[in-house]
């Protein structure tokens, strides 16, 4: 065999350890075989698992799973994996933290449902992880609730059919997983016998008697029936590999005798792997270490598995470019997973500092209920924190969660105690508010609307000044209550049949005075035309209330507000407030005490509205955080924030000026009552 048709020195030399720089994990070997990637790190840290709690079918379907999967994980399984991995990447991994019991079981039922087995490992186990945390946690406090109550530990038993769901979801998913790796068996199996069939073809193809060309042919075919075969069990790739590229250099030795053939087949392997080399110093330069990695692999098993020799003034100089590359990423992958050590060290002082704020917090003596409802948020958004700070050195995780745990669970101790404390006063508070049911059932009926209304009136108030009741009580008594008051207004509405005499004299005042506020010819002094409207205002509200089936002149009068104002150069804010105290005086006059409720719970709302708004509006501006500010979408989005941003000043100002009148009422009603 001539040196230069030698197919195993084809690209210069054999491909050693120290050639392509790799770690334990991510080795190439001689034969062109790689072992699957390590998965890169996730950035959520992995916590030690609550105790387990799985049923005895549970833990032997696990061993058997798991004697099946280390059988295959013997052969070529992870090439047959490839797959899988690359589908595990593009499967949205959640923030399972964040959801509760039954969320997770739906995500759970919906993986194992939706997508492929071997894709969902990570997912699974986040899943598992967050699942069975939150459900011994539960355990705990049904157990604390148990034992409170007088229970006997021995007696106390807890189960949910939640956690009966997902233990059935858990066994189907550990089922599917076990099929998925005995058909890989079985498929690595029959690659191999398919392998050992093409390697007998190419036997026969150096002794067929027909044309160099037909050969060839031939050749091409049998090279991609092979790229195509599949991995094989592992024990035996390296005599199936040899023997394949064996009789390769022995059909190297015939095709030399047709030189035009064997050119153009250097020539088109010279390409491919030009190609190669381009796209793995396009990766070399990637950020991502990881994704770099993986994409290196298959280009490896290209060059080995798909492509044949170059000619020989082209070997060791593209063998040397493409082990540059390599080296490079390589090197980069290394230094990324050098520095991860520094980066959980200084995670765990983080940790740390999270740990000691939560002992602070558990320490401070907190005596109100709005008091300990901050002191909740504070150490939510403090475990939030925790875990967002990613992972720490494992030998010191374990303790690091103990540690966060005990001292979570001294504030939930102290937390509870307060609580419990706080219930006496509620049982207290419930008999007050019974007792105003009392009285507001004993008058619904009451005919002597002078005197029993501002009762009425007043028992609303002092409902609204005692404390919270037990949480089981709070609806069914403040149903029962809103219930006795309506019917005691809505009587009163209903008897009112007769529209009232001033309020007939105020409307017909009003259509007078509405035709001279539309006839207004102003000035153009600003100053001056704003007295002259403030000055209709004045005299629009001495004239008092109309009747309610004609109210619709109150909207056209703010009508001809609107045209005035649009002629005047002022704030915004100033005009919206000139024309909501008009309005206001209107409600806060109204006979039924609902219509000023109903305007505050709808300027509430939309308060809320605005903020949700503006809120949604900046997290779009995530989606532009690269693009230029002048970019017309950018743009738009931040004018957009701007607009409701001012509503939302109009409207907090008016929340104000409601509550301000609502304070007015109490004083009222306190001084009358002394």
């Amino acid at each position: 065999m001539s040196e230069q048709d030698n197919l195993q020195n084809a690209d210069g030399k054999k491909e050693t350890k120290d050639d392509i720089n790799t770690s334990t994990e991510e080795q190439v070997t001689n034969e062109g075989s790689t072992q699957e990637p390590v998965s890169e790190p996730d950035n959520k840290e992995e916590k030690p698992s609550p105790v387990a709690q799985e049923t005895a079918e549970e833990s032997t379907a696990k061993i058997e799973e798991d004697n099946v999967i280390n059988e295959i994980h013997d052969s070529n399984a992870e090439d047959a994996e490839d797959q899988g991995n690359s589908e595990r990447h593009s499967i949205e991994m959640k923030d399972y933290h964040t959801m509760s019991l039954d969320e997770l079981v739906i995500e759970f039922e919906k993986l194992v449902k939706n997508e492929k087995v071997q894709a969902i490992k990570s997912h699974v186990e986040g899943i598992k992880s967050e699942f069975n945390q939150k459900f011994n946690t539960l355990l705990e406090e049904k157990k604390e609730e148990f034992l409170n109550q007088g229970g006997n530990i021995i007696d106390f038993h807890y189960s949910t059919p939640l956690k009966r769901n997902f233990n059935d979801t858990y066994k189907e998913y550990r089922s599917k997983i076990s099929a998925h790796y005995k058909g890989i068996e079985k498929s690595l199996k029959d690659n191999l016998s398919i392998r050992l069939q093409i390697i007998e073809d190419i036997k026969e193809l150096t002794n067929l008697d027909e044309t160099m060309n037909a050969k060839y042919k031939q050749f091409k075919d049998i090279q991609e029936r092979w790229k195509n075969a599949g991995p094989i069990p592992r024990d035996k790739y390296n005599n199936a590999w040899n023997s394949y590229h064996f009789n390769v250099e022995k059909f190297y030795d015939l095709l030399h005798l047709d030189r035009d053939l064997r050119d153009k087949d250097f020539a088109h392997n010279l390409d491919k792997k030009t190609k190669i080399i381009e796209r793995a110093e396009e990766l070399a330069q990637d950020d991502n270490t990881n994704r770099a990695f993986r994409e290196l692999q298959v280009l490896h098993k290209l060059w080995k598995e798909d492509l044949g020799p170059v000619a020989k003034e082209h070997r060791e100089v593209i063998w040397e470019r493409f082990k540059q590359a390599t080296k490079a990423i390589n090197d980069k992958r290394q230094e990324y997973f050098s520095n991860l050590d520094k980066l959980y060290e200084k995670n765990l002082e983080v940790k740390h500092g999270i740990i000691a704020k939560i002992e602070e917090r558990a320490s401070q003596v907190v005596k109100s209920h709005s008091g300990w409802q901050n002191a909740i948020k504070d150490i939510e958004t403090l475990r939030d924190e925790f875990f967002k700070a990613g992972k720490v050195p494992i030998k010191v995780n374990e303790a690091t969660w103990s540690k966060f745990k005990d001292a979570v669970r001294d504030f939930n101790k102290k937390k509870n105690a307060f609580y419990k404390d706080l219930k006496k006063d509620q049982f207290e508070n419930l008999e007050k508010k019974l007792a105003l049911i009392k009285i507001a059932e004993d008058n619904r009926d009451n005919d002597d609307f002078e005197a029993t209304t501002p009762l009425m009136k007043k028992i609303q108030g002092d409902w609204k000044r005692i404390g919270h009741v037990p949480r089981k009580d709070s609806d069914r008594i403040w149903k029962q209550f809103k219930a006795a008051c309506n019917a005691y207004f809505d009587r009163i509405h209903s008897q009112r049949n007769a529209v009232n005499e001033e309020e007939e004299k105020a409307y017909t005042e009003k259509e007078s005075l509405l035709k001279e506020v539309a006839e207004i010819k102003l000035v153009g002094e600003q100053k001056a035309d704003l007295a002259t409207i403030k000055d209709y205002i004045s005299k629009w509200k001495a004239i008092g209330r109309v009747p309610g089936k004609k109210r619709k002149i109150e909207s056209d009068f703010n009508n001809a507000l609107d045209a005035l104002f649009e002629t005047l150069d002022m704030n915004k804010t100033e005009m919206e407030m000139i024309k909501f105290e008009n309005k206001l005086q209107d409600l806060s006059t109204a006979s039924d005490s609902r219509v000023l409720d109903n305007e505050r719970s709808f300027i509430r709302k939309k308060v809320d509205e605005i903020k949700g708004e503006i809120n949604q509006l900046e997290n779009n501006l995530q989606f532009f955080k690269h693009a230029d500010e002048k970019n017309p979408l950018v743009k738009n989005v931040y004018d957009n924030i701007n607009k409701h941003k001012e509503s939302l000043i109009i409207w907090k100002t008016k929340l104000k000026k409601i509550k301000e009148l609502y304070k007015t009422d109490v004083k009222s009603e306190k001084t009358e009552t002394e």
